[in-house]
């Protein structure tokens, strides 16, 4: 029913979805604005722009976007134009109000992959509301600041996030190699495997000897050009784009989703909404950083956060599949040259024509040349300095950047990978820390025993701060100096109470002693379940 409604959508004139879609599109471009105004301006006037790079660059990113778009829809069950339309609309929109230059969005697999179950369970309707409310998610999230959270990924995660991912980028250019028999998918074999991997060595071949000839020119674009002259001039019969799907259609149509407006909707369609967004944003942030790290400059998360929402909300209204920061892509633009935003949107206005006017020649595209450029991709990607080091890192760091590889290789989960990492990493950090508490002891000439705590108090910490003391031992009056230490959570507070209950059931008094302002802040807060002698006034603060 959906391919039917989509199918007669796209044979309608191309001026009517001119006319009347983007007309739609302004209007919500424009509501979007006014959330994002007073959040960021639109460009940076400021920084120089190469428009040859950027223009070139643009076109190639168009060009190994699409097929990897209309894969990952009919993986999906969407209909092939639904990913086109999601890799102009996202892409368009994040290349100018996104969080950083020459980062690049569409379609990627890891939201749409996260939507499967959706579509096989409620239908594309469902899935078009889902990824719209996933939108207005991401927009909370970057109006609440909370994209500065991104770093909290240690090194370790990066690394085995990106060795992952490279891995998975050239993992799934081998199922080009793949054709359809009688129904049954098989590999190539014979001639039609010969051409395909002659055409991919040369593609590859290209891609690393031109930069020694001219950087003026992206060698990918060069690659991608010249073997398709070769498969047209000479007739070459190999994979093309057209092979995968058909990439002509109209403008993106604006469409309200046919769904029932209930709780019970809302209840269907909300759990995929979180995970959409929450998967967009870490493959967002993740991409912002590691393009951070590539061109040394530094982004804007939370920006980045309100242009994705925005993308995706536009996504739902417009018949696109949703999307993210496609970090293979992103590689790509990179390395054509662009550091600056012209290339983004010069790849998204690409698509959009080729949707309207360019699907014949671009569907004689021969995909042996996109895999190529792919899996050079892939190898550029690839941490290789990571093994240089590995001997150097402490074992469980390499014990996370492996595990975050693994999950992302095998469950192609790049949220899931990435989380597991932090949590790990977090749970590593806090057993490293809480050994870490020690405390020195003596009596004064008063007979009063002085206890000098080094190192961090909180939960991790407490039972082994509980071992310092001998309270059966000890004289009547007690001084605890937190002057190298700092009572940092409710677990600490708690250890407190219980270590001054101890004492004051043998008639003892106790003293805490420089407390930051901070720790005495949770003090005051916890009055209702500590009880302590003297606090003293502080004059030192452990954290500035």
């Amino acid at each position: 029913m959906y391919n039917a409604v989509l199918g007669a959508v796209i044979s309608t004139e191309v001026s009517f979805f001119v006319e009347k879609g983007f007309i739609h599109f302004m209007h919500i471009i424009f509501l979007n604005l006014y959330l994002m105004k007073k959040a960021f301006q639109l460009f940076d006037f400021s920084q120089k722009v190469n428009y040859k790079n950027e223009i070139l660059a643009g076109l190639t990113v168009a060009m190994t976007m699409i097929p990897e778009s209309l894969s990952f829809a009919i993986l999906a069950g969407f209909p092939p134009l639904v990913g086109l339309y999601a890799a102009f609309i996202a892409g368009l929109v994040t290349a100018i109000f996104g969080g950083r230059s020459g980062m690049i969005s569409g379609g990627a697999g890891a939201t749409v992959i996260v939507l499967i179950a959706l579509m096989k369970s409620h239908g594309i309707e469902y899935v078009f509301a889902a990824v719209a409310l996933g939108g207005v998610v991401q927009i909370c999230i970057g109006l609440f600041k909370l994209g500065k959270f991104i770093r909290l990924v240690p090194q370790p995660v990066m690394f085995g996030f990106v060795n992952g991912l490279a891995v998975v980028i050239f993992m799934s250019q081998l199922e080009q190699f793949k054709t359809v028999v009688n129904g049954q998918v098989s590999w190539l074999q014979g001639t039609p495997l010969y051409i395909m991997l002659s055409l991919v060595a040369l593609t590859i071949s290209i891609v690393l000897l031109f930069p020694k000839i001219t950087k003026a020119v992206p060698a990918s674009l060069v690659a991608i050009m010249i073997v398709f002259a070769l498969v047209i001039v000479f007739n070459i019969e190999t994979k093309t784009v057209e092979d995968i799907a058909s990439v002509q259609g109209g403008f993106p149509p604006f469409h309200i989703p046919n769904i029932p407006i209930s709780f019970e909707t809302l209840k269907v369609i909300f759990p995929y909404s979180v995970i959409v967004a929450a998967v967009g944003l870490t493959e967002g942030l993740l991409t912002l950083n590691l393009v951070d790290e590539i061109t040394g400059t530094r982004g804007n998360s939370n920006r980045e956060c309100i242009a994705q929402g925005s993308s995706n909300i536009l996504n739902g209204f417009f018949y696109g599949m949703g999307g993210c920061p496609m970090i293979a892509q992103t590689l790509v633009n990179l390395g054509a040259g662009s550091r600056a935003r012209l290339s983004g949107i010069i790849g998204a206005l690409t698509i959009l024509i080729i949707i309207l006017f360019g699907a014949p020649v671009i569907g004689k595209l021969p995909m042996a040349a996109l895999v190529g450029v792919m899996m050079m991709v892939a190898i550029t990607t690839f941490e290789w300095a990571s093994f240089k080091i590995i001997n150097k890192m402490p074992k469980h760091d390499i014990f996370v950047g492996i595990l975050v590889a693994l999950i992302t290789i095998v469950l192609h989960n790049l949220a899931l990978a990435v989380l597991i990492g932090v949590i790990i990493s977090a749970l590593v950090f806090a057993w490293e820390s809480a050994k870490r508490i020690r405390a020195r002891h003596f009596i004064d000439e008063n007979g009063i025993k002085h206890y000098q705590i080094y190192g961090p108090l909180f939960f991790g910490s407490t039972t082994a701060f509980i071992e310092k003391f001998d309270i059966q031992n000890d004289p009547n009056h007690i001084i605890i100096d937190f002057k190298e230490s700092r009572v940092s959570d409710m677990s600490a507070i708690e250890a407190l109470n219980n270590l001054t209950q101890k004492y004051n059931q043998l008639n003892k008094v106790v003293e805490l002693k420089h407390l930051s302002e901070d720790c005495r802040q949770l003090l005051k807060n916890a009055e209702a379940v500590i009880n302590v002698n003297v606090i003293e006034d502080p004059t030192y603060k452990v954290v500035s």
